[in-house]
């Protein structure tokens, strides 16, 4: 479909996929086509760059930077939680004298 497509991990709150599901559906049935929450992401990210100096999206991406940094710096005083040995389920065998 696209001739230079790279692929993105990007985790997301549950409630902004919710959404976004929801415009998919309601695209569906307003188009009587297929529309996927790729779609709707993909077409959501193309606007919003479109507008480089809208004054909400760029509220939004400092709101975004900050809250990320604030989770940072908290993690980093926190102490680190003992790490714990992995057990491994392990089943000792008996070993029959033949």
């Amino acid at each position: 479909m696209f001739e230079n497509a790279t692929r993105v991990l990007i985790i997301l709150p549950r409630d902004l996929v919710d959404r976004a599901r929801a415009l998919a559906g309601r695209a569906t049935m307003s188009m009587m086509l297929p529309v996927s929450l790729q779609i709707v992401l993909r077409a959501l990210i193309d606007e919003g760059l479109k507008r480089p100096t809208n004054p909400d999206l760029l509220a939004n991406v400092s709101r975004q930077a900050e809250t990320v940094r604030r989770i940072r710096t908290e993690a980093r005083r926190r102490p680190a939680a003992p790490q714990r040995p992995h057990r491994r389920a392990s089943r000792q065998r008996s070993r029959s004298g033949s």
